[in-house]
């Protein structure tokens, strides 16, 4: 990604939000932000001059003027409690509005029409880990920003303030060259300006490798958790083939790329702690050396001494703001460069399969009751066939048993659901009539069993046919949980999940239905039991299956051989 394309790119993606639909709420919060951080820079100001107050009341040994400090910093006290809290609240309620907004977006683009599945055969863009992408680094990007934007907001108010106050506090020194004398105005001003400036090049230079470090560490982070995630969704099947052991050197491989980048990532922080350890000591040392001498001499009093060097602290902090950052502004880069990497392979993906080309398959609605493939061919993304053309057409209530093997059959639905567009010829849908396609496992989200069950519909949908339903299939052992909350693809086995496929078949009542193995855990009076269900219950749907029962072909009279 090109650095003078990085912040356009990200205010494409994020600035919306600015201008969405709650604009003025938006707006009003930033405005009421914005007058929140004055008000920090006005207390911050009113501090010095108290501190100076205070220790000329001090120097004086003035007691009643002891007391009004006092009575001062109480009011002080109070007014900085309620600028902090209000501010805090406001600056919050912008930080989850704005990653809120940013997540529905990016989820709007990811979780539509299969593209978080197409977009993992894409060869362009980063598309790894969706979920790190869009969990945690859309909270890190929208979080700090505001963060650093309010930061640096106030690093500019704050330099304003305190260098009137240092220029004013600085009076005129005299540079005595012997030859000539030079009167230098404001010489503390200069000095916090050539000090944090040095400072900040400096720190900057050093804290670069950072950035590379931070994305290796969170792209390793992500690759680890999911495959903690994958292996525990799949348990089962590990325990059943002794898988363990493979699994370990698979976590131990996956873990030490997480070493690697953590060990790259903390010789990057060496680097940062090794110039900003040293730096923070001195900023607090040097603006006292350096007005010292002038105390001595007469010409500072005590409280113009601590305000010289409470302000040369403010203004130098101010200054220093790429330094004291500079690890979250790489973190934060890293972050929307992993968002962006998302978005690249999505609008590729998007551009892809609207692209007029002919290696792209076209789906097209038809005014008749028939599946219709015309000079159909289906290839890899190398563009190599892997289904020859297919000229055939499927009528209403056809029952058609898809062979050559399963893996081409998977290929020719994906390509009917638009999930393959890869190859050439078309394919004709039949208009207003649902497609139904069961896969080998079906989808059980975490819920109640009940719900679990009606998915895609909304909770309560089937409820006057779910138990018959139940019934029928022979999950009666079901009837009691139905309203129990699980994980139900982990704690159910896969036989149970394909006859809830079955349930959701019969609850949907599909015209056109699509099966592809479904019934393969059962055992084949299971498998036979299945199919005849199917068509005393749907007796007028359209049924193809891609299956290896040897007994399939008695309720298929039709058949598709796929080369």
């Amino acid at each position: 990604m090109k650095k003078s394309n990085f912040f356009v790119q990200f205010i494409r993606l994020a600035g919306g939000f600015w201008c969405s639909e709650n604009q003025a709420t938006v707006r009003r919060s930033a405005l009421i932000l914005l007058i929140l951080t004055i008000a920090q820079i006005a207390v911050a100001v009113i501090i010095t001059q108290w501190s100076a107050d205070l220790f000329n009341a001090l120097d004086q040994r003035s007691m009643s003027g002891f007391f009004t400090q006092v009575g001062i910093i109480v009011i002080i006290f109070a007014a900085n409690i309620i600028v902090t809290v209000s501010h805090i609240k406001v600056k919050r309620s912008l930080q989850i509005g704005w990653r809120k907004w940013l997540t529905n977006r990016l989820i709007d683009l990811w979780m539509s029409q299969g593209r978080h599945y197409l977009v993992t055969h894409t060869e362009k863009g980063e598309h790894d880990n969706p979920d790190g992408r869009i969990a945690e680094d859309i909270r890190v990007a929208t979080e700090s920003a505001i963060d650093m934007c309010h930061s640096l907001l106030y690093s500019v108010l704050l330099l304003f303030s305190f260098s009137q106050i240092l220029w004013s506090l600085s009076g005129v020194v005299v540079l005595d060259l012997a030859v000539v004398k030079i009167p230098i105005y404001g010489h503390l001003v200069w000095l916090a300006l050539l000090y944090a400036s040095a400072a900040s090049l400096l720190g900057w230079w050093m804290g670069q490798p950072l950035t590379k470090a931070t994305d290796a560490k969170q792209t390793a982070e992500a690759n680890f958790r999911f495959s903690l995630i994958t292996a525990q969704e799949n348990s089962l099947s590990i325990a059943m083939i002794h898988g363990e052991d493979n699994e370990r050197q698979r976590f131990r491989s996956l873990f030490s790329e997480i070493t690697g980048a953590w060990q790259q990532q903390t010789k990057a922080w060496e680097r940062i702690l090794f110039f900003s350890s040293g730096y923070s000591v001195l900023s607090m040392a040097f603006p006292i050396l350096v007005s010292a001498p002038r105390y001595i001499l007469g010409s500072l009093s005590l409280g113009a001494l601590m305000q010289s060097a409470q302000s040369f602290q403010q203004m130098a902090s101010a200054l220093s703001w790429p330094v004291d950052n500079m690890a979250k502004v790489f973190e934060w880069r890293a972050s929307v460069e992993r968002i962006l990497g998302l978005i690249e392979a999505l609008d590729y993906l998007e551009e892809e399969i609207a692209c007029p080309h002919l290696s792209r398959i076209c789906l097209e609605k038809t005014d008749r009751s028939v599946l219709g493939f015309e000079k159909l061919c289906i290839s890899k993304l190398n563009g190599e066939e892997i289904i020859s053309c297919i000229q055939d057409e499927i009528k209403a209530g056809e029952h058609v048993l898809i062979t050559g093997n399963s893996f081409t059959g998977s290929k020719l639905f994906k390509a009917i659901t638009g999930l393959w567009p890869w190859g050439h010829g078309s394919i004709g849908l039949p208009d207003n009539e649902t497609l139904f396609f069961m896969p080998p496992r079906p989808y059980l989200p975490t819920g109640t069993l009940r719900s679990a069950i009606c998915y895609p519909a909304t909770n309560g949908t089937f409820n006057a046919e779910l138990e018959a339903t139940l019934k029928l299939v022979g999950l009666d052992e079901l009837l009691t949980q139905l309203d129990q909350v699980d994980t139900w693809g982990k704690v159910l086995s896969r036989e149970m999940q394909q006859r809830l496929g079955l349930v959701r078949l019969l609850l949907y009542k599909p015209q056109w239905i699509f099966i592809q193995e479904a019934f393969d855990s059962l055992d084949n009076e299971g498998e036979i039991a299945a199919f005849r269900l199917i068509c005393q219950q749907l007796p007028d749907a359209t049924l193809l299956t891609v299956t290896n029962m040897p007994n399939a072909a008695s309720f298929h009279p039709h058949q598709l051989y796929l080369t």
